[in-house]
């Protein structure tokens, strides 16, 4: 056993002295020693229930013969960072998180993790810990938010997000909105729509590295719990048959997580978070592949921000394994991918079937025949810049219009605010990338006021910063490469025409070369935004948002 390092033989009398004072007996020491990795706190809503779904999991270890350990990693709530410079935290932290249980595995030598996320950042840096571990490891999430309900409709986070720009232009009272925001998230879970932390909870349950319902069982429910058990024995046989997180996570089960992307119509900043969960596994994921699995991947889902559907249903329609069984059924899943179930991917789907074909369409009547993200290119974003295309309207598809250029999210929140944008705008928030921000922050606030004062239809927005998975509309993130690096989005000025062909997969600025080159003459990089502490180190050493934002 690895963890034989710390426990075994004379030598290691004063470290078994150690553990003795944290209470182990000997016959707990004989055993294989169980990493549980806790995100439990009391300020994020998916995460105030994990202690639950840890005592869960440590019950589940003993039931399969290991010693259950806990340890404690960090999160950030998304939401609650927003619009403002908590935000640059958000994406940074998920380096910190990894980092962390890193440092506490290896100083401890376990013989294998099960690892507790639950929300955003949180889920993708436990994955990509195991991955950089392999260690026999295991996702168990503490599960999804309850919609809310307002005015007899379904509701949540992105909502009242929206409502903020509404209640602005005055299409709603102070009342309402106080009584929307009393609405809208009723339970502790991941927000209910399939915006980033569902979108990953979802796609971990693809990969394999978490069992079926992993991504859809409401935080709530008992069968969490139960699902948490499982997840700690299930644990003890990934370590008797040596199964690591390497094994399971291939350039295969990448691409069948890419293909659920696209028909779930997960959150943008799955693209940001899968690139860096294949650079741990050391498997090189171009931007390119997205693009092709998108263009023969059918978009069976329409979920909040995309559509009125929440978590809850698609769970009641069958959840992830259904849609993996829909897929499969048009021959678009590599379906010999092993999972932590110890079963195949063909195993695990074949009695998955879809319950509810208005929540999940069958696959030959999807939304859409093309998946729910695009990666544009163009001269604007020569390596690459992200949309979730199922949640654009129709009328956005094809946008050209001048430029409305903003150098920080607070400058252009403001100026939505204040009514200066106007119909066919296209405004542009810049240094917001992973070194210019530092930290690629959300763009969740202007989005949703755009919505709110109803120019949806008729204004875009492009950034080298990133969007919420609450986000929807024509709002293109990612830009790379970012204004903080010299991408030719530092040297767009106000006014310039920009073409967004979401369809064809381009963003143009429309301005001759020779224009360009003159003002690239000119540029001179910007002073970082901030000097000291951990954002300053990161801004250092991150990489693009195409290759995943990871450190260098």
């Amino acid at each position: 056993m690895r963890s034989d390092k710390v426990k075994a033989g004379p030598e290691r009398a004063p470290h078994r002295s150690l553990l003795k004072a944290d209470g182990l007996s000997d016959e707990e020491l004989a055993r294989p020693l169980i990493g549980i990795v806790s995100s439990q706190n009391d300020i994020i809503p998916g995460h105030i229930n994990l202690d639950k779904i840890v005592q869960a999991a440590k019950t589940g270890v003993l039931i399969g013969g290991g010693t259950p350990i806990v340890f404690p990693a960090i999160g950030v709530c998304d939401g609650i960072a927003m619009g403002h410079e908590g935000m640059k935290y958000s994406l940074a932290s998920r380096e910190l998180i990894a980092d962390s249980i890193e440092c506490v595995a290896k100083a401890h030598s376990f013989d294998a993790l099960v690892l507790v996320p639950n929300c955003d950042k949180i889920v993708p840096a436990m994955m990509m810990a195991a991955l950089r571990l392999n260690i026999p490891s295991i996702v168990i999430s503490g599960g999804p938010m309850l919609a809310g309900r307002y005015e007899d409709k379904s509701v949540s986070l992105s909502t009242l997000f929206e409502a903020v720009g509404a209640h602005k232009v005055g299409k709603m009272t102070d009342g309402e909105l106080a009584c929307l925001e009393n609405s809208a998230c009723p339970t502790c879970g991941s927000c209910s729509g399939m915006f980033t932390a569902n979108s990953m909870n979802c796609l971990a349950e693809v990969l394999g590295l978490a069992l079926p319902g992993n991504g859809t069982i409401p935080a709530v429910y008992s069968e969490r719990i139960r699902l948490a058990k499982k997840a700690g024995m299930k644990i003890m046989d990934l370590l008797t048959n040596d199964i690591k997180p390497r094994d399971i996570v291939t350039e295969k089960s990448i691409r069948n997580a890419l293909t659920v992307d696209m028909a779930l119509g997960c959150s943008t900043n799955s693209v940001l978070h899968l690139t860096a969960i294949a650079n741990e596994a050391e498997i090189k994921l171009d931007l390119d592949i997205i693009n092709e699995i998108s263009g023969k991947t059918p978009n069976l889902c329409k979920l909040s921000p995309a559509g009125e559907s929440h978590i809850e249903d698609l769970y009641w329609a069958g959840g992830v394994q259904s849609v993996l069984n829909e897929l499969s059924k048009a021959n678009l899943l590599n379906l010999d991918c092993i999972t932590a179930s110890g079963n195949i991917v063909e195993e695990n789907i074949k009695d998955a079937k879809v319950k509810d074909y208005k929540i999940i369409r069958p696959i030959d009547e999807p939304y859409s025949k093309t998946g729910g993200i695009q990666v544009l290119k163009g001269n604007l974003a020569v390596d690459g810049a992200v949309v979730k295309k199922s949640a654009v309207v129709p009328e956005m598809m094809y946008h050209e219009g001048p430029a409305r250029v903003f150098d920080s999210e607070e400058e252009a929140v403001e100026a939505i605010m204040a009514k200066k944008i106007k119909e066919n705008d296209v405004i542009v928030i810049r240094y917001e990338g992973p070194k210019g921000g530092p930290g690629m922050r959300e763009m969740l606030s202007p989005t949703s006021a755009i919505i709110g004062m109803g120019l949806d239809k008729s204004v875009a927005l492009i950034t080298d910063g990133r969007f919420s998975g609450a986000t929807r509309g024509a709002a293109i993130g990612h830009i790379s490469p970012e204004a903080a690096e010299g991408g030719l989005i530092a040297l767009v000025e106000e006014g310039d025409m920009i073409q967004v062909d979401i369809t064809n997969g381009k963003l143009q600025l429309l301005v001759d070369e020779d224009t360009i080159q003159s003002r690239r003459s000119k540029w001179v990089p910007r002073e970082p935004k901030i000097k000291t502490g951990y954002l300053s180190r990161y801004a250092k050493l991150v990489s693009s948002a195409s290759s995943g934002a990871t450190l260098k």
